[in-house]
């Protein structure tokens, strides 16, 4: 059995500081970007978020890349 994964989607996650809870521990907020070109690069992506992140009032965190495929039997 052979089975392909096909791309359907991309998004952009850009997870900022946002504050701390009770305990001191951070806590975090995420913004997400879709329908972003499934042929985008890593570097692309990230020039992209390190470009809005000034932009924001919180403190970026981490960027993150999410890629969705569906599973196909061939």
């Amino acid at each position: 059995m052979a089975v392909t994964a096909d791309k359907v989607n991309t998004q952009l996650q850009l997870v900022f500081e946002n504050g701390t809870d009770e305990k001191g521990n951070v806590k975090f907020r995420t913004k997400s970007f879709n329908n972003v070109k499934m042929e985008a690069t890593s570097e692309q992506l990230y020039k992209v978020a390190t470009a809005l992140a000034p932009l924001q009032q919180r403190l970026l965190s981490t960027i993150e890349r999410n890629d969705s495929s569906i599973l196909v039997d061939l």
